[in-house]
């Protein structure tokens, strides 16, 4: 793959994009929705809606990940630590949202019903794992979220520094508009 490309392709940027929305809004409607009180017409609806949502970005972030190794994307810009920096934030990105998915499913799947995502088709639940698995899978998957909004949220000021104070190109390369 050629590192002469200038920005990341349009899938690339799509993915990119809608990934930072959907990761920024299941997080505020996993905060939201879990003080919903029982009476409450949401009580039902936002999780189960989480729930589909949150299938849904796992296999766009599979996608995703498979579409990085099989195109050519733009060099990483900055001093070396800035890139080692980089990388390390955006493998551990991926790792949070495997740990995200994951406990995410344990929570979801405990009690042995699968995952209905929008009626149009169910994953299958293996049931209850391990003791606790909703209490302790609950606790991951808050703590991962966070750790995931608060990286992400480095990561694009990191973005916006590139742009204002580097005047680099880092930023323009995400929006294709690289130079």
């Amino acid at each position: 793959m050629s590192n002469n490309v200038k920005n990341y392709n349009p899938i690339a940027r799509l993915l990119h994009w809608v990934s930072a929305l959907t990761i920024f809004g299941l997080f505020g409607v996993g905060l939201w929705m879990v003080d919903l009180s029982y009476y409450s017409e949401w009580y039902k609806t936002a999780p189960d809606w989480h729930r589909s949502i949150g299938i849904i970005l796992a296999a766009v972030t599979l996608f995703r990940l498979i579409w990085k190794t099989v195109t050519a994307s733009p060099s990483v810009e900055g001093k070396s630590y800035e890139v080692v920096a980089a990388k390390a934030a955006h493998g551990f990105m991926y790792l949070n949202l495997l740990a995200l998915f994951v406990s995410g499913y344990l929570i979801s799947t405990s009690d042995g019903r699968g995952i209905d995502v929008f009626n149009w088709f169910t994953v299958p639940s293996m049931g209850e794992l391990f003791a606790n698995q909703s209490d302790l899978a609950g606790t991951v998957h808050y703590y991962a979220a966070w750790v995931l909004i608060v990286l992400a949220s480095v990561h694009a000021l990191a973005a916006i520094k590139h742009h204002i104070i580097d005047k680099d190109d880092t930023l323009r390369k995400m929006i294709g508009a690289s130079k």
